[in-house]
């Protein structure tokens, strides 16, 4: 859900999604993040694939102090209520953005021939 959705946000707005965040959650039609399952299972994933930061969902918090103290250590965990939290934690700021459609469209005037 909260993944496909800042996928989607992404790929509308040209901001990039931050590539050291993991996140879980499913979504509602009006933006709200819901809790999900196997919360534990996941959060050994993401530290085992050295992710920084994860965004659970607000209604998933009290789990984890089911993980293990070097994983709930290891990580920047953010509780989520909504697609608009994610966001902001998820996404590159927008100068960033700017900063990489500027050099994508560079790089493909060169290859084209075309002078930057």
């Amino acid at each position: 859900g909260v993944t496909i959705a800042t996928a989607l946000v992404s790929a509308l707005t040209g901001r990039a999604v931050r590539g050291d965040v993991a996140m879980t959650g499913e979504l509602t039609l009006r933006g709200r993040v819901l809790a999900i399952g196997g919360l534990k299972e996941k959060g050994v994933a993401a530290h085992r694939h050295r992710m920084r930061e994860v965004l659970v969902p607000r209604q998933n918090a009290r789990a984890l102090v089911e993980l293990p103290e070097e994983v709930r250590a290891a990580i920047t965990w953010h509780e989520v209520a909504t697609m608009d939290d994610v966001l902001a934690v998820a996404l590159r700021p927008a100068a960033d953005a700017e900063a990489q459609l500027t050099a994508a469209t560079s790089h493909r005037r060169q290859i084209s021939g075309v002078a930057a």
